[in-house]
């Protein structure tokens, strides 16, 4: 087989996978939590086994998934991270774009982080801790490694900025997650709360010379 026929197939190949991810997409945000591969293979016009010889089972289906919404949110946080503000209105920036991210489609964020919810009628034996921690440890780390860049945190830095990347993270999930069962406040008044307890010690200490600053 030539260069260019192995291309085409895996043009083929890649494309026919991004739209079995988007028929996934379209139960997901019918279904959440309840999503089954019964459901997406319908969804898709295939049938189980098609979809398991794309993805394995649930779990690669289920990474896959996360990888591709793991990779938009997270391009979105830097873009606030990125903003041209001070650091108050970045941080605050940063907290609301991931809340309006869980709020704009709550059912894929409870397809991500609850999967086993679903109960009846989704498919047995899926390890929702197994599949959803790595998650929040790819926001962790990518939080800290923009941290490490641009604050200047002393000699222990490194180790620093990942406490408190790892931390900030498991803030706005465990507080979001709370937040988007119960509603209890308005998401600004969330994102200012949150932004108050974070502030004391980013407030304290100086961006990098020669970084965008935080």
């Amino acid at each position: 087989m030539d260069t260019t026929q192995r291309t085409d197939q895996q043009r083929s190949a890649d494309r026919r996978r991004r739209e079995l991810l988007e028929a996934a997409d379209r139960v997901v945000l019918r279904d959440g939590p309840h999503a089954s591969m019964n459901a997406i293979a319908a969804e898709a016009g295939i049938t189980k086994p098609i979809l398991y010889r794309h993805f394995g089972d649930k779990g690669g289906l289920y990474a896959a998934l996360a990888q591709r919404h793991t990779d938009a949110l997270l391009a979105s946080l830097r873009a606030a991270l990125d903003a041209p503000a001070d650091r108050r209105e970045r941080v605050e920036s940063t907290l609301d774009t991931y809340l309006a991210a869980i709020e704009a489609r709550p059912q894929v964020y409870r397809f991500l982080m609850h999967p086993a919810e679903g109960g009846q009628g989704t498919d047995q034996g899926f390890d929702v801790g197994r599949h959803s921690a790595p998650l929040l440890r790819r926001m962790g780390e990518e939080l800290a490694r923009v941290i490490e860049e641009r604050l200047d945190l002393g000699p222990a830095g490194q180790q620093l900025a990942r406490v408190w990347g790892h931390g900030i993270v498991g803030m706005m999930h465990a507080a979001g997650d709370w937040w988007l069962g119960e509603r209890p406040c308005s998401r600004a008044e969330l994102v200012r709360s949150l932004a108050d307890l974070l502030w004391g010690r980013l407030a304290a200490v100086d961006d990098k010379t020669g970084s965008p600053g935080f």
